[in-house]
């Protein structure tokens, strides 16, 4: 039995006998082999490269926490194209967004839903409306996960019940439910469209990736379908325009994905879904920015105006739109003010490009919005100080009053307009006016249009007069 650790003299002596070993030139030999790293396999050599490696990682991300302190990192430099991680990164987004693909409903489970839904409901004596209560919803949910599958599941949870209003009997009608579950569906497959379109993955569309988005999505509207082939660039062209005009009111030239989802614009282009060209004619859906007939108007419109065929129009060719009807100091204001320094063209100085002109056709059919009511007042400010005063007022209006004598009307006072103005802004400081007053009045477009456009005032003014002769034909 080993008993040479009980006086200490055992643990002593096997050091002893070590520190002699090591002093071996056999022993010095092997360690010294060993250091170079000769002995070791590829696997140990690639094991200790990483070890190392990571080392040095380490130790360059503590020197770079040291030297912020508490200042977190905020940016990070996008991998190259072309490079392994970025390719890995396409590969796992591609897969994510198959995979959310799949858990979307397709057409014929949307049908067999509304099916489910009809067949399950119950009808109001009333109205003769299709409803559920929250029993039959969850009939119907059972229902529809055996025939569907469980992808529909999470449309009926109770919290989507509970978004619905509920007549005395706590029922919902199944239309708007079936309805809500239709644009759920429509919304995030056009989500995980734009998303696969979406190069660098940062959430937000180039101009090209937009136009991209829309030419995927011409096939499936009903009024597009037959778009000529040598148009659909134009068109594409157009139409992605709308889109940055109204959702990137800070001109970055890129469109935020969620902001694009939830805007007005799309809703427009998905009212073209099941439309073609006869309904949109009886429905009054001529109108739409989107729809074929407003595309080939804007682009006949600009050939008209471009006299002289160079791609561009000059102050002069501009003056011819709306017949002739826009005043020419808001003619020029608009070149100071929205057409850059670098649109030159040779003699006749800036000339507004196509790009721009759809920026100038959006505002001005657009003067009840936000966006193209900000474009205007920049216009209107004469000076660029933020407001419109009694004199800036004068000074627009002026040039309408001249274009109102050549119609041959009858003469006006500047001083009445301008006090009429002042009455439907009932601006915050009754000294000027401001975008904000313009905005909250909610009579800002048509302030903007008897400022710049005489055909504009005299609508406004006949219809002043129509309601002046309808008041005095009720008093009779």
């Amino acid at each position: 039995m080993y008993s040479g650790s009980s006086d200490g003299e055992g643990n002593d002596g096997l050091l002893k006998k070590i520190s002699q070993a090591s002093s071996m030139p056999w022993v010095r030999n092997l360690r010294r082999y060993i250091g170079t790293e000769a002995g070791l396999g590829s696997e140990a050599l690639m094991e200790l490269e990483m070890k190392r490696i990571l080392l040095e990682l380490f130790k360059e991300r503590q020197q770079r926490t040291a030297n912020t302190r508490t200042i977190p990192s905020f940016y990070r430099k996008k991998s190259c194209k072309g490079s392994i991680a970025s390719r890995v990164q396409r590969l796992a987004k591609v897969r994510f967004l198959k995979k959310q693909s799949n858990l979307l409903l397709n057409e014929d489970d949307l049908d067999t839903m509304w099916a489910c839904l009809q067949e399950n409901c119950v009808i109001d004596d009333s109205n003769d409306a299709e409803k559920m209560n929250y029993e039959d919803f969850c009939h119907i949910a059972s229902v529809c996960v055996d025939q569907v599958g469980p992808k529909c599941r999470h449309f009926f949870c109770p919290s989507n019940f509970m978004k619905f209003e509920k007549d005395e009997s706590g029922r919902i009608a199944i239309l708007p439910f079936y309805l809500y579950v239709m644009r759920t569906v429509s919304l995030t497959q056009a989500r995980i469209d734009m998303s696969e379109l979406d190069e660098d993955a940062d959430g937000f569309l180039q101009p090209h990736e937009m136009e991209a988005y829309i030419r995927h999505l011409i096939p499936n509207l009903g009024q597009l379908r037959d778009m000529p082939t040598d148009f659909l660039y134009m068109y594409c062209r157009i139409a992605a325009h709308k889109f940055f005009f109204f959702c990137d009111p800070h001109r970055q030239g890129k469109l935020c994905i969620q902001k694009v989802l939830l805007s007005n614009c799309l809703a427009q282009l998905m009212e073209l879904h099941q439309e073609n060209e006869e309904t949109v004619a009886d429905s009054g859906q001529g109108v739409n920015w989107f729809s074929l007939a407003t595309a080939q108007r804007i682009c006949d419109m600009f050939v008209a105006l471009d006299k002289d065929a160079n791609g561009t129009l000059s102050k002069q060719e501009l003056w011819d739109y709306a017949d002739g009807s826009l005043t020419d100091i808001f003619i020029e204001r608009v070149f100071d003010e929205h057409i850059r320094c670098g649109k030159r063209g040779g003699r006749n100085g800036r000339e507004m490009d196509f790009e721009s002109f759809l920026d100038f056709v959006l505002a001005l059919e657009n003067k009840d919005t936000p966006e193209g009511l900000t474009y205007l007042f920049h216009c209107l400010d004469l000076n660029g100080r933020g407001f419109l005063t009694a004199a800036d007022i004068h000074t627009l209006f002026r040039d309408v009053h001249q274009k109102w004598i050549e119609l041959g009307q009858d003469d006006l006072h500047i001083e009445d307009v301008r006090n009429e103005i002042w009455d439907m802004v009932k601006p915050c400081d009754p000294l000027k006016i401001t975008l904000t007053d313009l905005l909250s009045c909610k009579q800002g477009g048509t302030v903007a249009t008897m400022l710049i456009d005489v055909y504009g005032f005299l609508a406004h003014e006949e219809r002043e007069n129509l309601l002046q002769e309808e008041e005095e034909v009720e008093e009779e």
